[in-house]
């Protein structure tokens, strides 16, 4: 292995307005950064693995952060101070204290602002769900931590640059003194030596004893439970999931793990959150939704495909699933789920659906995926669009409320990250966020993640059940498990 020290320039050089100070970095590969930093506090690595055209252009890299909100139920923590109120506002509040002053050239659309997740249980503040199940997780519903730098790779290009904005101070002086401070310290730190793992290394096999909150026998009751709720008309799809945990061993290390989990499955999506004592892993391979410049772009998933090595059989596959009437109905209903959300807070008329129901392969699975676009009316935020939206569509199931009581009443279980959302929002106002699937949480040395599917009045249970193994296939590989022995 060998060890790497990157060519960092002067940060005078590539300072941009009063509000923003860039350095270049002289790397390529996020990975060989992320292995330097990986060990600091709040580590937060948002990873585009997978990098095709303009999906998954960028990559990010935060530490030590300066503030944190997290959220246990109803009760809000900034810095751990009790804060009460809706969560998503509260955030909005403190991301207001550190909003940029002007206008700053861009190089990438995150310069600095926060990094974390919501999880699908705060779906529970947003509207009545009749019927949901207590948790006794104590991990923290909504998790943000708040980054003055942050390490942006752009794949196109193929530049990276520390960026500094010298929060939380507010004074300019102070301001350009901590942001130049802050890049000398990361600048030390990356330069510190550090051996450079091999993206070859194989999985560790480990001995663990998975164990689901469903029998197949019993995950086909459900699903035929959903399918007589279609036949009343109580919904039109619901998204069933079952759910794997396993005790890990003493010396389980996260951060190889996910390395092995993004050699396997990389993702356009993927993310890699190390709050405390616990851990998010995601190769998410769907974008919940994206704000850039005003402009909103949600790319729901929906149709799903197992490919083969073989390569006759694996484009038969993806035709099959281009041409199903089940999978293109259920994406189509998604579609005009979301439509429906971004009209919300989108001006009139903006909002269209750019694609529907293109192919996109991944390493074990093909996908039909739709995107749908709009532009944000001034007087929302950010925050409003996110709230607007949340959780998302292809996750839930249509109509959204209603389904999300079915899925609570089958499951019985809380949700937790799983179809939440990860991703940032940036002081300047843009966000990108992940639907949490694909996605492992780590913690209390145990490991836990969910696989599930939308189920509509077509849907055959034994094949659903069947979709739920083909989507877990890649996580059991990460920990060196073999899906047949789930089957």
């Amino acid at each position: 292995m060998e060890v790497f020290r990157p060519t960092i320039s002067n940060p005078d050089k590539f300072q941009i307005g009063k509000a923003m100070w860039l350095q270049k970095i002289d790397l390529k590969d996020p990975l060989v950064a992320a292995n330097i930093l990986s060990s600091r506090p709040y580590f937060a690595f948002l990873d585009s693995a997978m990098h095709q055209d303009k999906l998954g252009r960028y990559s990010y890299i935060a530490v030590d952060p300066f503030a944190r909100l997290t959220v246990c139920g109803d009760q809000a923590y900034w810095n751990s101070v009790p804060e009460k109120g809706d969560p998503l506002e509260i955030l909005q509040r403190h991301l207001a204290q550190f909003a940029f002053d002007e206008k700053i050239e861009r190089r990438f659309p995150f310069q600095g602002g926060c990094i974390g997740y919501v999880g699908y249980d705060y779906g529970r503040c947003l509207e009545v769900i009749n019927g949901y199940p207590e948790t006794e997780d104590k991990a923290a519903d909504i998790n943000f931590c708040f980054y003055d730098v942050v390490l942006a790779f752009d794949h196109m290009t193929g530049e990276s640059y520390l960026c500094s904005s010298g929060y939380p101070e507010t004074q300019p002086d102070k301001k350009e003194s901590r942001a130049k401070a802050r890049l000398a310290q990361f600048s030390d730190w990356l330069s510190m030596p550090s051996k450079q793992a091999s993206l070859d290394e194989k999985p560790n096999r480990l001995s663990l004893n998975w164990q689901s909150n469903f029998t197949k026998e019993h995950y086909c009751q459900a699903i035929e439970t959903v399918r007589e709720y279609i036949r009343k008309g109580d919904i039109y799809q619901a998204n069933i999931a079952q759910s794997f945990s396993a005790e890990l061993p003493d010396d389980f290390q996260p951060w190889p793990f996910y390395r092995q989990l993004r050699r396997i499955n990389p993702a356009t999506f993927g993310a890699y959150l190390a709050f405390g004592d616990q851990v998010i892993a995601s190769a998410s391979p769907e974008r919940f939704v994206l704000l850039q410049d005003n402009q909103i772009e949600t790319r729901p998933i929906k149709g799903t495909a197992r490919r083969s090595p073989d390569l006759e059989k694996d484009r038969a596959a993806a035709e099959e699933l281009l041409h199903s009437e089940k999978d293109r109905a259920e994406n189509i209903m998604i579609v005009d789920l979301l439509r429906n959300d971004l009209s919300h807070v989108s001006t009139a008329d903006s909002v269209e659906v750019t694609d529907l129901c293109r192919l996109e392969s991944y390493a074990g699975v093909h996908h039909l995926v739709s995107v749908v676009t709009g532009k944000l009316r001034p007087e929302n935020s950010s925050v409003d669009l996110l709230k607007a939206c949340f959780p998302g569509g292809s996750i839930t199931g249509a109509p959204k409320i209603r389904a999300m009581e079915i899925i609570a009443e089958i499951e019985q279980l809380a949700r937790g990250v799983y179809c939440g959302s990860i991703g940032y929002i940036d002081f300047g106002g843009n966000l990108d966020f992940n639907i949490a699937i694909r996605t492992v949480t780590l913690s209390e040395n145990k490991a836990v993640f969910q696989v599930g599917g939308g189920i509509t009045l077509l849907s055959d249970p034994e094949a659903e059940y069947v979709e739920t193994l083909t989507k877990a296939a890649k996580i059991f590989e990460s920990f060196g498990t073999s899906v047949s022995e789930m089957a």
